[in-house]
């Protein structure tokens, strides 16, 4: 009987391991063996009001919530009655700046796309909001008044297959709507047109972007930015808890030193992930305990380059820095995903 050599017995075991062949969780264990799969995924493989493609497709009214798991940041900056509480959502940042007499709410968009600037508006609100926060300030006993948000955001992952042969563009759009039931000019189809419309942005310079429909597109595209991946994680928190303040504890943890795919879930029918690579990125582990022993682990992500941002990013606004200068760090929502590198 003739033997196949290990190359071609490599690239037969490649052809019977397909997307088509594999259930996502099968995918990630054979693509990531040794990786575990973190909560923000486990989350939305299988949520039981949104299961599977057959159901999603059956719904009159698909289901897209606003802010999904997010993180409120309290800067205190130890002035009495000056605490500023940001509400960072998935997708949205609201603003309480917490001025006697009442609140502000102020819609500042999506943080995490780099070429967004801030208005006058905003800006002018109250100059020491402080969603960004410099990565000196990240250090054991460090307190912070935190609130992460429980995901509200559960709309699922599609299999591989099913995702490929919808469209995703702004050109289909009318298409897109029709296939889910979406009212033209509703808010719903305003979200996921701007979640189109982002992913067709171009990158800025020195990151490669890439929106994944599905998990299996966002574990290939991963792998392939930074070959042998080592860990995916997501900011995990014991228990749902009001706002309260958070302690760093020590074992803070460096878990990539430049290169990470970091991978923010949008608002849109299906799970669809913006993904960027950076050379330029620091991610960190960060252990937290509540003032109620609430534990948490939460992941920060550090920007060594904001050269190519936009000028007028809430971040430069709020922390009185040029881009460019100084690295500039956000933790992330507990929908998002960092993979580093081995």
């Amino acid at each position: 009987m003739k033997v196949l050599s290990p190359i071609l017995a490599c690239l037969a075991l490649a052809v019977v391991v397909s997307h088509a062949a594999l259930s996502p969780e099968q995918y990630w264990s054979y693509k990531l063996p040794n990786t575990p799969m973190p909560k923000a995924v486990k989350e939305i493989l299988h949520p039981a009001h949104f299961g599977v493609f057959a159901e999603l497709m059956e719904e009159k009214s698909t289901s897209v919530n606003v802010g999904g798991g997010g993180v409120n940041v309290n800067t205190g900056k130890g002035k009495p009655g000056g605490d500023t509480h940001v509400n960072v959502g998935g997708k949205g940042v609201g603003v309480n700046t917490g001025k006697p007499g009442g609140g502000t709410h102020v819609n500042v968009g999506d943080p995490f796309n780099y070429l967004y600037a801030a208005s006058e508006t905003q800006i002018h609100e109250d100059p020491n909001v402080a969603l960004f926060f410099l990565e000196k300030d990240m250090h054991p006993g460090a307190t912070m008044s935190l609130h992460f948000t429980e995901n509200t955001e559960k709309s699922a992952f599609l299999p591989y297959q099913t995702a490929q042969k919808i469209p995703f563009s702004s050109d289909k759009l009318p298409e897109i709507f029709n296939k889910f039931s979406v009212k033209p000019g509703s808010l719903k189809a305003e979200m996921m047109k701007n979640t189109i419309k982002e992913c067709e942005q171009p990158a800025i310079e020195g990151e490669e972007k890439y929106c994944a429909t599905s998990l299996e597109s966002m574990i290939d595209y991963s792998i392939s930015k930074l070959g042998k991946v080592d860990q995916a994680v997501s900011t995990e928190v014991e228990k749902q808890t009001p706002m309260q303040k958070y302690t760093i504890a020590a074992g803070v943890q460096k878990m990539t030193d430049d290169k990470a795919v970091v991978c923010h879930k949008q608002n849109y029918a299906y799970a669809v992930f913006y993904c960027h690579k950076s050379e330029t990125t620091r991610a960190y582990m960060v252990p937290l305990e509540g003032a109620d022993g609430t534990k948490a682990k939460a992941v920060a992500v550090c920007h060594t380059d904001t050269s190519a941002w936009n000028p007028k990013h809430l971040a430069f606004q709020v922390l009185k820095v040029e881009p460019g200068t100084i690295p500039v760090c956000h933790f992330l929502p507990r929908d998002h995903i960092v993979w580093v590198p081995k």
